[in-house]
């Protein structure tokens, strides 16, 4: 589904990414490892078109993407749900998750399916985004980017900063999105619940790909951790 090759970026002047690789395919879930600053939140972004490609390729269906704006990239059927989470703070609930629901547009979720997921976004549903907790905030950026019924899911930070409790409940919205199909792309720091819920694992070093494979190979190479993931 989507396939990344040797992919550069910069902001401006500055260069960030050098040599990234790394691939989803239907009803895979993928992770994006690494330190922070190595150039994993910049990947999604260039992936989306946030950032302009110095190099590479991105292809999403076979479709080129480099060029492409984000805003036809996301119709393309790729969602993203941010690091910091990003919601409309002065939206409620409901608001935020009909303002990115195309007219039109068929699959799985509407916000009855979106609140079965999230039951306490229904609760809340009247609520205003600034008036969420945390771990509110981002079930809304989850539904909101599923309410565009993506075909890839991309999630940078999922659990950044959430409690244990809601931690786990983002572990398991996603286990379950897996076990429904949904390919994604996600990025966050527990390497234990990582390994546990993904197919693939992708390492970034400086803004290169420098380790792919499953679970069981991470599991094998103790090493790569120390090297790579540690503090």
């Amino acid at each position: 589904m989507l396939e990344v090759t040797r992919l550069a970026a910069a902001y401006g002047p500055a260069q960030v990414l050098f040599d990234i690789s790394l691939s989803v395919s239907t009803g895979e879930v993928v992770t994006l490892m690494g330190r922070n600053g190595m150039g994993k939140t910049t990947t999604c972004k260039t992936i989306l078109g946030m950032v302009s490609t110095s190099g590479g390729e991105i292809l999403f269906d076979g479709t080129p993407l480099i060029g492409r704006s984000s805003h036809a990239i996301a119709r393309q059927g790729i969602g993203l749900v941010p690091e910091g989470r990003r919601v409309f703070p002065t939206l409620s609930v409901e608001e935020n998750l009909v303002a990115t629901s195309r007219k039109g547009a068929t699959g799985a979720w509407t916000l009855e399916t979106l609140y079965q997921l999230f039951p306490r976004l229904r609760e809340r549903r009247k609520h205003l985004g600034s008036q969420l907790s945390g771990g509110e905030q981002q079930m809304l950026a989850i539904g909101r980017a599923l309410m565009t019924n993506p075909k890839l899911l991309i999630l940078d930070e999922a659990t950044e900063g959430l409690a244990p409790l809601i931690r786990a409940e983002i572990w398991e919205c996603l286990r379950r999105l897996k076990a429904e199909g949904q390919s994604i792309l996600v990025v966050d720091k527990n390497v234990s619940a990582l390994e546990s819920l993904a197919d693939r694992h992708v390492i970034l070093e400086k803004g290169c790909t420098v380790w792919s494979g499953n679970s069981e190979a991470l599991r094998a190479e103790p090493e790569l951790r120390t090297r790579y993931l540690g503090a």
